[in-house]
């Protein structure tokens, strides 16, 4: 298998420059988990980018393997990667940032869909492709079992 450096380059880049980004936007704004009540198995704060980062990774080999296919019909898979990115990028203000919790989990379960029916496109583009996105849906899970937690833990 021939690697195609630029096309691999762009699949690691996009994701960790989405991920770089929402976190700039919301450097000022994340000490407010500490300040929050949060639920059982709640990860210490310098967890999330380590795990972040190693999603990130992960989503953008799984693009590459995709999109290097050699199957034909990848536009509905494309388009459902640019979805999930827009989603992942919008949680992070939306949560931190503009503290609205609620409309935060709604992005995550939408979240959730999407990546289910990415992956279901990705499997049948690229098997491996789309094993490779099944420990950021775990995290997304995750993430809504957070997220509705800390819904429920503070309200005012």
């Amino acid at each position: 298998m021939r690697i195609h450096w630029k096309t691999l380059f762009f699949s690691l880049f996009l994701p960790l420059l989405i991920g770089a980004l929402s976190g700039f936007l919301i450097r000022d704004d994340v000490s407010l988990y500490s300040s929050l009540a949060l639920p059982p198995l709640s990860p210490p704060n310098w967890i999330f980018p380590i795990v972040w980062g190693i999603l990130y990774v992960l989503m953008g080999v799984s693009f590459y393997l995709m999109i290097t296919s050699h199957t034909f019909s990848k536009s509905k898979a494309i388009f459902l990667y640019g979805i999930q990115l827009l989603l992942n990028f919008l949680w992070s203000p939306i949560f931190f940032h503009f503290q609205r919790y609620g409309l935060a989990f709604l992005i995550l379960v939408l979240l959730f869909l999407v990546l289910l029916l990415m992956i279901k496109n990705f499997y049948e583009i690229s098997p491996l492709s789309a094993i490779l996105q099944l420990p950021y849906l775990l995290w997304i899970l995750f993430a809504g079992y957070l997220n509705l937690g800390i819904i429920f833990l503070n309200q005012t």
